[in-house]
């Protein structure tokens, strides 16, 4: 499409679009980074079970996605990324995250490492502008390649079979690595990376390989009860996994309007990514500040809620009285038969046993106030030895 004729079509199809609106029973559609995506086919509850007792496709295209290349692309990455880049070997890939000068998270996202030389990041907003400013005085060549490379996240615990099936040998891939695969007289990618906290596998294509390899795997899985899934089954799976998504549980800093919405790295228990020792990088001064003054404001957390009605965007009070923070995230978990949720709570509430949620539940038309109780919980919600066991189990 010509770039300067986009808004003829406000909203793109993905390269996968023929097969998943075929399959779209609902015809149920979402926005994401300028593309349509399916919400759900036909069941959340089945796409879920899916995900977590057999294998699943979603169509990862939306994803922002920038090549990194050049001499100091290295050093460039180590300078915009809270993370050491020097460590991460060619064929591996890191989840990270980058701040503003302020120590003020823009976003996190997964960096991928295909030779000395070259990079590609994934996230889910557009920070082209950022990425240039910031490779100011680096050999560098920064490109969105959104639109270039096609994307599908294959989970569940039979995703592995259903690659193999399919004649993708990845008994050998670890967690967090990646390797080229021939596949219709070219090749592929595939990574063993994913956003439901299971074992999966994402696969980056051409966009015109994108078609042959959906019917491929689709063949190859339906022994196994490989299906479509929308991005509801996936938030739950997300939520479970105890992961971060943009703009639900936090707002980028340069998309901010208010200055007391932004979060640093230490009040979204992301602190850990943080490699002090590999020198600068922007927002260093700022979070070392943060760190040896304990002067985070905010802790995100998990949290088991009492009940079964989803808590999402539900207000945390102490002893039921006073406001103590807010839920960005929350579901009623298939997996563990339990309410789950992740919050944003004011220090140091988020270290007293004493939380509330307030809840409004809709009750045929009307709806009614309940005050249910919170207690923390570990996070991840779910964990499963399969995620990162090498080779995979034949489930």
């Amino acid at each position: 499409m010509n770039e300067l004729l986009h808004f003829r079509t406000p909203l793109r199809t993905t390269p996968f679009h023929p097969r998943t609106a075929a399959l779209n029973r609902l015809n149920r559609w979402s926005p994401w980074a300028g593309y349509t995506t399916a919400l759900c086919y036909g069941d959340t509850a089945m796409e879920h079970s899916a995900i977590r007792n057999a294998a699943s496709l979603y169509d990862l295209c939306p994803m922002v996605k920038y090549r990194i290349t050049g001499p100091q692309a290295e050093a460039f990455l180590d300078r915009l990324t809270v993370r050491s880049v020097a460590r991460l070997a060619p064929g591996a890939a890191q989840y990270t995250i980058w701040c503003d000068d302020e120590g003020r998270l823009l976003d996190d996202g997964t960096l991928f490492r295909h030779g000395p030389q070259d990079f590609l990041l994934t996230c889910q907003e557009r920070h082209l502008p950022w990425l240039l400013d910031s490779a100011a005085g680096y050999d560098v060549a920064i490109a969105d390649v959104t639109a270039d490379v096609a994307a599908l996240a294959l989970q569940g615990p039979c995703a592995a079979w259903v690659l193999r099936e399919a004649g993708f040998d990845v008994a050998a891939l670890a967690p967090f690595r990646l390797a080229d695969f021939p596949f219709d007289e070219d090749r592929i990618t595939i990574s063993r990376t994913g956003f439901t906290g299971d074992l999966g596998y994402e696969l980056w294509m051409k966009p015109w390989q994108a078609l042959p390899l959906w019917d491929l795997l689709m063949r190859a899985g339906a022994p196994r009860g490989l299906r479509p899934v929308g991005s509801e089954a996936l938030d739950i799976a997300r939520i479970e996994a105890g992961f971060l998504l943009t703009n639900a549980d936090f707002v980028p800093a340069d998309q901010a309007v208010r200055e007391d919405r932004v979060r640093s790295p230490f009040e979204l228990g992301l602190d850990w990514l943080i490699d002090w020792e590999k020198g600068h990088f922007t927002g260093r001064r700022a979070l070392l500040a943060e760190r040896d003054g304990g002067t985070s404001n905010w802790a995100l957390v998990g949290l088991d809620v009492e009940g079964n009605i989803s808590a999402a965007g539900s207000l945390l009070y102490l002893d039921r009285r006073h406001e103590a923070g807010h839920v960005t995230s929350a579901c009623w978990s298939p997996t563990l038969k339990r309410s789950i949720a992740l919050a944003q709570i004011r220090r140091p509430f988020d270290r007293i046993d004493r939380l509330w949620v307030e809840i409004y539940a809709l009750r045929e038309l009307q709806y009614a106030k309940l005050m249910m109780r919170v207690r923390p919980a570990p996070r991840p919600f779910f964990v499963h030895p399969r995620r990162r066991a090498t080779p995979p189990g034949d489930w």
